[in-house]
């Protein structure tokens, strides 16, 4: 009897013997496959731990390089806060400083304009100031018929100098000039004195007081004056 299925043949004679054969043909051919199929399990199995393992490489380096990002962007955000608030400190620091330099030029010039508002008492020193201020104005005026204002304090010396500061205005204007010393109204205490000189008609006024004289000088001074406090300020880009 001939079988291909094992690639052999036998008779029926030999058939106790030859199944013992295909016996063991078979059990060798199941253990092959068996083994094929471990070894294949194990491939896989090795296959599948490379693959998880670099995917969970691959996941771990993406988490910190997130972590990394965000944590820059935190110092970043601090580095700028930190900044924002020393900028923020320094800016007060620095208003402190100017209210101060401030309240102390403040106080020199209304110092200053007190002792201005006292200059009556020195009779001869306030002649002088007031024959300028009037000829001063006379001059900027150049109006024939004048009407001068002064403080009520300051009535009798500025009539005693009036005569001589229209003297010296004719000389170099030329022009026939008379004031009216206004007795009826005056300009007030706190002006620190001065005059105020007013066309006949009305429409050009002059206001010489020591007042406006001393803020004029006030704008002129100040820079001068803080250089001579505080020094050269740093955040200062020009100069005149």
């Amino acid at each position: 009897r001939r079988c291909g299925l094992l690639g052999f043949t036998w008779s029926s004679t030999m058939a106790a013997g030859d199944d013992a054969e295909v016996n063991k043909q078979i059990a060798h051919m199941v253990a092959f496959i068996e083994q094929e199929a471990k070894e294949k399990v194990e491939e896989i199995n090795v296959k599948a731990e490379e693959d998880f393992n670099i995917e969970k490489g691959r996941l771990v380096q993406q988490e910190k390089l997130k972590i990394i990002a965000q944590y820059e962007r935190k110092e970043k955000q601090v580095e700028v806060e930190r900044k924002i608030q020393n900028s923020n400190s320094l800016n007060q620091a620095r208003l402190r400083t100017l209210e101060r330099q401030d309240a102390l030029i403040k106080a020199i010039f209304e110092e200053t304009a007190s002792q201005l508002s006292k200059i009556g008492h020195d009779k001869e020193k306030a002649k002088k100031i007031y024959e300028g201020l009037i000829t001063e104005s006379l001059l900027a005026l150049l109006e024939e018929k004048v009407d001068l204002k002064t403080r009520k304090s300051d009535l009798d010396i500025v009539k005693s100098v009036v005569a001589p500061a229209v003297n010296a205005a004719k000389a170099q204007t030329k022009l026939n000039i008379s004031v009216n010393v206004v007795e009826d109204s005056f300009l007030p205490e706190d002006c620190c004195g001065g005059v105020e000189l007013m066309s006949a008609n009305g429409k050009i006024k002059i206001s010489n007081t020591l007042q406006n004289r001393l803020g004029a000088a006030t704008n002129e001074l100040l820079p001068a004056i803080r250089h001579m406090l505080f020094g050269a300020s740093s955040s200062r880009t020009f100069f005149d």
